[in-house]
């Protein structure tokens, strides 16, 4: 990998750690029913291209 695949992991790390955090948070309250499955398809995405990445 190189620095620039390198930095692109490092931020889809970050921000399915703040996905995780919300989806929690979105389970406990559930204002919008759709929002936890729109949450984890987001997840499953980002999941998806870092692993292309890491591929690579």
């Amino acid at each position: 990998m190189d620095k620039k695949a390198k930095k692109r992991v490092e931020v889809l790390r970050k921000k399915i750690t703040q996905l995780q955090q919300l989806l929690v948070a979105a389970k406990q309250q559930p204002d919008d029913p759709e929002e936890p499955a729109r949450i984890q398809a987001d997840i499953d995405k980002l999941k998806e291209e870092m692993q292309k990445l890491k591929a690579s």
